[in-house]
């Protein structure tokens, strides 16, 4: 009964923040008065705060223009713990842009809604998001095109690496900049999550996202640590599945040092 209470005070707490910093979002996105990345990335954070998830970073996004984060994806929680570490605009599933809450930051932080099941959209997909990095967006691909477990990486898809390639076109420097991310769920209430574990928390196929929202609301606090890899120029001569490739061995190595504790 108590655990239920103090469920609903946090969602209570999150919906009277949200509907104002809404509409300070819309005034950011008609007006020059102040960046629209400012609010997602508050309320990415104090939404962490209230869910009790903690977070441990080692490195940062590095500044080079245009930028493509290519993570592992293991929770809709993902998006806010790179949310709330810098300005960034996600590459999601379609999905999403229906979501309560969730699909609505979304569509207000210019996200870029994929349908990764229609291969004919892919290029039109992908020129969008060369176009936006080509502008000097840092968006971030969930490079799986899934979520996994959390314990084990899945194969990354080089298809919408394409829009790296594409927006070498806009780009100053002549190379787009590929940053691997991994992220890591670790302890929960202090202790270290066992595979079992990890994969509760894991946000894997229809879950449907209230029961999960209230495990991981029961799981504090969680730790999550996020890492972020070495840069891979992505020049004119470049391949997408090479970059794909190199990516994917980062984070692979990244994410198996974190879950046992240790450096890459």
């Amino acid at each position: 009964m108590l655990s239920t209470l103090r469920f609903l005070i946090a969602i209570l707490t999150v919906a009277l923040y949200t509907l104002p910093l809404l509409v300070v979002q819309e005034i950011a996105l008609r007006t020059p008065l102040m960046s629209d990345r400012r609010i997602p990335r508050l309320w990415h954070r104090m939404t962490l705060r209230v869910l009790g998830v903690r977070l441990e970073v080692e490195g940062a996004a590095v500044a080079d223009r245009p930028l493509l984060i290519a993570a592992n994806h293991v929770s809709w929680l993902d998006i806010l713990v790179l949310g709330s570490l810098d300005g960034v605009h996600f590459i999601a599933k379609s999905e999403m842009r229906h979501w309560p809450v969730l699909g609505t930051f979304a569509r207000q932080q210019r996200s870029v809604f994929v349908e990764r099941e229609r291969r004919r959209a892919s290029p039109d997909q992908a020129r969008e998001i060369a176009e936006r990095l080509a502008d000097g967006d840092p968006m971030v691909l969930f490079a799986e095109g899934t979520t996994g477990d959390g314990n084990r990486l899945l194969p990354f898809n080089s298809t919408l690496f394409s829009a790296a390639q594409m927006a070498l076109a806009g780009s100053q420097t002549g190379q787009v900049t590929v940053q691997p991310v991994a992220l890591a769920y670790t302890r929960k209430g202090g202790l270290r999550l066992d595979r079992r574990e990890r994969a509760q928390i894991a946000w894997i196929g229809d879950t449907d996202l209230v029961p999960h929202l209230r495990s991981v609301f029961a799981a504090r606090p969680l730790d999550v640590s996020v890492r972020y890899g070495d840069p891979i120029p992505f020049a004119a001569q470049g391949d997408r599945k090479t970059v794909a490739r190199q990516a994917e061995a980062q984070v692979r190595g990244m994410l198996r040092a974190m879950l046992r504790g240790g450096n890459s």
